[in-house]
């Protein structure tokens, strides 16, 4: 009896041990089990999320075609707006010219240029436009190129290569080069306002390498005016070297193009050209006339220079300490300067004094020769 006594009882015990094993196992098995449905059901998901992050052909399509080159642009104002526009026939050539953007497109990509511009048109990537002068001005033979004011045009919007205009209504996508610029302008905005506490050294290179960059820009503009002057006068042509030197919009290539464009334009009047001849031999001669002398230009450098080595010389120690403020600062030409007139006024003074003298005794002896006068008249 007892041997069966303790026979049940480990019987009763291993039992016990065996069922939370089994449990475990099933409760793995239904985990796994769950694990793979959400695992399915997150693959399910996925599918469509990647379908719907995944970006439209077209809108591919254009974004590639307007960061191209090939396609030539301008920019205006349409409707209180700065947009980029395109003609139609410079569409229609560039997809001639550059057929392997089609493949993009995938599975429209045998559609013809025409029904490529209708599309982007129905998904309001482009927009058809008009120019909103459409008047010859007054001297000119046929409208501008390339408009700088556009509208709308609200009779059709459909692709068209006579004279028509597209603008891009989506916003262009920045280059690097721009992003990085946009955290160099911080920096450099920062540099300028520690200009005062630069070394000495430092300083000097910024101040001279800024005043060259300077006179370079302004006699670079000057000699162009004066060669565009004399070519119109002389010539009656219009010839603009550097004709984007102060374009807004253009590359780095065309900002510094050499050769002028060709002049489509009327030649100027006779009348015109002889008028602002006599115009300009004025105004050389009114220079000429008041132009500042010596002296002058000499009080004139001298200031600047006195302002200039102010800035140079001032470091925040003096600043500090307030020796700035109780310094004066001497300058040999202004205290030669201030001696001279200090002598020249003294010069006046003793002149002033020797004239007023001299007055006075011509009016004694005069009053003298007039006193003895009377006398001697009395006498006889």
């Amino acid at each position: 009896k007892i041997e069966k006594k303790k026979t049940l009882r480990l019987g009763r015990r291993g039992r016990e041990m065996k069922k939370p094993v089994g449990a475990e196992k099933k409760r793995v098995k239904r985990s796994s089990g769950s694990a793979s449905t959400s695992v399915r059901d997150s693959g399910s998901d996925a599918q469509p999320r990647k379908q719907a992050v995944k970006k439209d052909s077209f809108q591919l399509f254009a974004e590639k075609v307007r960061d191209h080159k090939g396609l030539e642009s301008r920019w205006a104002v349409m409707e209180q707006a700065r947009v980029e526009y395109f003609r139609g026939k410079d569409f229609v050539s560039f997809m001639k010219n550059n057929p392997e953007f089609k493949e993009i497109l995938e599975e429209d990509k045998d559609l013809d240029t025409d029904d490529i511009a209708n599309v982007l048109l129905g998904k309001n990537l482009l927009v058809r436009c008009d120019r909103v002068t459409k008047t010859l001005r007054p001297g000119k033979k046929k409208l501008s190129t390339w408009p700088a004011h556009l509208e709308i045009f609200r009779d059709d919007q459909s692709f068209s290569e006579n004279d028509a205009f597209f603008a891009w209504t989506f916003e262009k996508r920045h280059p690097l080069w721009q992003t990085l610029l946009s955290f160099f302008w911080p920096v450099l905005t920062l540099a300028i306002c520690l200009f005062p506490v630069y070394p000495h050294r430092c300083k000097l290179i910024v101040l001279y390498s800024c005043a060259g960059i300077l006179l370079m820009i302004l006699s670079l503009l000057f000699v162009r005016a004066v060669a565009f002057g004399a070519m119109w006068i002389l010539l009656g042509k219009r010839v603009w070297f550097f004709p984007n030197i102060l374009a807004e919009e253009a590359t780095l290539k065309e900002l510094f193009r050499f050769w002028p464009k060709k002049d489509e334009e009327e030649p100027p009047k006779w009348t015109s050209r002889l008028f602002y001849t006599v115009v300009a031999i004025v105004v050389v001669m009114l220079l000429r006339r008041h132009a500042p002398d010596e002296a002058a230009r000499a009080r004139y450098q001298r200031r600047m220079s006195n302002i200039i080595d102010d800035v140079l010389e001032w470091s925040p120690k003096l600043a500090l300490s307030g020796l700035m403020e109780n310094q004066q600062p001497v300058n040999i030409t202004d205290a030669a300067n201030n001696s001279s007139d200090s002598a020249g006024s003294d010069q006046t003074e003793e002149v002033n004094l020797d004239e007023t003298q001299g007055e006075d005794l011509d009016e004694t002896q005069g009053e003298e020769e007039a006193e003895g006068w009377t006398d001697s008249d009395l006498k006889t």
